[in-house]
């Protein structure tokens, strides 16, 4: 009996040991994995939008980096998770780079992804090598509201009751009309429309809600990489403005584009690419 009861016991400590180590780390977002080049960047698409944004971008460069590009959890047809936040996708990055020893990655970023990046690189500053902000404020509302603060424990239910009520037909129509404000390539507006539809409509609201409340303008100060800030050509009408957000981030280098909207890799193709190459090739 006493011989059955001790191996029973080392049975169990062996599945649990198993279970354990047998468990795959969960991440908000999915990965898709390109290139085999010694210096690795990361891409994070912005609001609703797929990796796919950056599909012309990894084409160009994935022949000299390795690309890792994200689809951030819940968005453009990604499983969603439970409770989607600003702070925990920022934490399951920089893990996923401290996990895969992922060695000073270049994080580029679009729009909400661009404060991705910019939190990453002002919380985790030893795992990052350089940045790329496209068209990313420090803080979104502080443009309409220079009083802006944020909240400690907003609450995003107004907005997820809002959001989550509008039919499929009115969701398309608010992003029909809102999508003119933010890209001038017609050949691209349907797609990215079509991310938005795709997306879990509560992630959508949460992460809205979310962002609209995160100031990262003093938490930039903590920024020690080189900086490269891409941003749309309306911007340089706003230039103290926008560059009093930025006034904390030391080594910016900002640019502003000389034309085009908000997905300036699609409005302003050439520009962005020169922009991105000559700053990835600086030492």
């Amino acid at each position: 009996m006493k011989k059955f009861t001790f191996l029973l016991i080392i049975m169990l400590f062996f599945l649990a040991v198993c279970n354990i180590f047998g468990q795959e780390t969960t991440y908000p977002f999915e990965v898709k994995k390109t290139g085999k080049g010694n210096q690795s960047l990361i891409f994070i698409p912005g609001f609703a939008s797929s990796g796919d944004v950056w599909s012309e971008t990894t084409a160009k460069f994935e022949k000299n980096f390795t690309c890792y590009t994200l689809t951030m959890a819940g968005f453009a047809g990604t499983q969603p998770q439970a409770d989607a936040s600003f702070k925990d996708w920022e934490k399951g990055i920089a893990a996923y780079i401290k996990n895969n020893k992922i060695d000073k990655p270049i994080i580029i970023g679009h729009s909400m992804g661009g404060g991705l990046a910019l939190a990453i690189a002002a919380d985790y500053p030893e795992l990052v090598g350089k940045i790329v902000i496209v068209d990313t404020l420090p803080c979104l509302a502080a443009i309409s509201d220079p009083n802006f603060t944020s909240k400690e424990n907003n609450d995003c239910s107004s907005t997820i009751t809002q959001l989550t009520a509008m039919s499929d037909d009115q969701f398309r129509k608010m992003q029909t009309q809102t999508m003119p404000r933010l890209l001038a390539d017609t050949s691209m507006q349907e797609t990215v429309i079509n991310w938005s539809m795709k997306s879990d409509r509560k992630t959508f609201a949460k992460m809205y809600c979310d962002f609209s409340n995160t100031d990262l303008r003093d938490k930039i100060k903590n920024i020690q990489c080189p900086s490269l800030i891409l941003l749309e050509s309306f911007f340089a009408n706003l230039k103290p403005t926008i560059e009093g957000q930025y006034k904390n981030l030391k080594n910016a280098n900002m640019q502003y584009a000389s034309k085009g909207l908000h997905f300036i890799m699609y409005d302003d193709k050439d520009w962005y690419f020169n922009q991105l190459t000559h700053f990835l090739s600086a030492k």
